[in-house]
């Protein structure tokens, strides 16, 4: 006391020498966030296979795997009701990761498959422009044969007709193509009816595409 005057008491905080701990979450919190993961997990990969996102959700995923092994590692903590708990919810996510890793699988693999598609179809195309290419080129590329007596030239027919119907099958010609027996005979007869009329010993059959349709030609060869 000075000249009768009370001074106020000053009373400090105490000051530690280490930071205080931050409360850590208790199994059954980590547990409720596992199974809360889960359910956000869930969502997001059927938005994902919906078409509703662009990627799969590892984060998440990778965030569940982490808790799960977290307390795989330590089930001497937890009590009775917690392992049982926890035994439901892994059992629960292994059964949707292989459910998604099925899905994903079915997925890149539709995507080649449709990749393998495309190729085949553009490949197909390509052949087809050149095989029409090859028998319109004004560079004589279009197929011709000769026939003198087609009686005993059964295997040049069989050769004309194969190109006959390689030349319909690029231009995508599908009706009209005589089968093989018919086409033999039309060659025989029309050989010996050209022959006759021209007086000539030989009758040249050319197949040729013309404004992308298959034209068979004969004509009195020299």
């Amino acid at each position: 006391m000075t000249g009768g005057v009370r001074l106020p008491t000053i009373i400090r905080e105490p000051r530690f020498a280490f930071p205080i701990a931050e409360t850590m979450a208790t199994i059954e919190e980590d547990l409720s966030q596992i199974e809360k993961d889960i359910r956000t997990l869930k969502i997001e990969y059927e938005q994902y296979f919906g078409g509703g996102r662009k990627r799969p959700p590892s984060d998440t995923q990778w965030r569940v795997e982490s808790l799960m092994k977290r307390y795989g590692d330590r089930g001497a903590e937890m009590n009775y009701a917690q392992r049982f708990r926890y035994t439901n919810l892994s059992q629960t996510f292994a059964k949707y990761c292989e459910i998604w890793r099925k899905k994903l699988k079915e997925r890149e693999e539709g995507s080649h498959r449709h990749f393998g598609a495309a190729a085949k179809a553009i490949e197909a195309e390509r052949a087809k422009a050149e095989a029409v290419h090859a028998a319109s080129s004004p560079d004589g590329s279009a197929f011709s044969m000769n026939f003198s007596d087609p009686e005993r030239e059964g295997g040049k027919i069989k050769e004309l007709y194969r190109k006959l119907v390689e030349a319909r099958t690029a231009t995508g010609e599908k009706g009209g193509t005589p089968n093989f027996e018919e086409f033999s005979k039309f060659v025989r007869g029309k050989t010996q009816q050209l022959k006759s009329k021209k007086a000539a010993s030989q009758v040249e059959y050319t197949v040729s595409i013309e404004g992308g349709r298959v034209k068979l030609k004969a004509r009195v060869s020299s």
